[in-house]
């Protein structure tokens, strides 16, 4: 495996490939790893966030059966992942993902796990910021 991979890793299919980019950079402080770009969009890109790493591709909704995906903003906006990004401060990657434009699914509040919330991003994809509180000792 290479060094820039996980072991496994969403791949998102957004429209407006290169806007994506940009916005995880600013909201999630991701660094651009590799971009390979076709038919005048983003064919593949790897970003890596927090330690892990995300792939992405503009959608080619005229290749979907090779693809087998498209983006949310082909079917209404709607997805059925959410992506979980464990986190050292969930309110400040959350406050830094809103002012980047991301947009509240359900604000930061205490949960039995930690502190959790959820924000949908420009290109209509689900991340849940996490930070985990210690264990109870068993």
């Amino acid at each position: 495996m290479s060094e820039t991979r996980t072991a496994i890793a969403p791949y998102l299919s957004v429209r407006r490939g290169i806007d994506a980019i940009a916005f995880y950079k600013v909201a999630f402080a991701a660094e651009e790893l590799e971009r390979y770009e076709y038919q005048d969009k983003i064919g593949h890109a790897t970003l890596r966030i927090n330690g892990g790493t995300i792939n992405l591709a503009d959608e080619f909704p005229e290749h979907e059966k090779e693809i087998g995906t498209i983006s949310p903003d082909s079917v209404a906006g709607r997805t059925t992942v959410t992506l979980m990004l464990y986190v050292d401060d969930a309110d400040a990657w959350f406050d830094r993902a809103i002012a980047a434009g991301a947009a509240v699914v359900r604000p930061c509040s205490d949960e039995f796990y930690g502190r959790h919330g959820r924000v949908r991003d420009p290109f209509g994809h689900v991340w849940g910021l996490v930070t985990l509180k210690a264990p109870a000792a068993a």
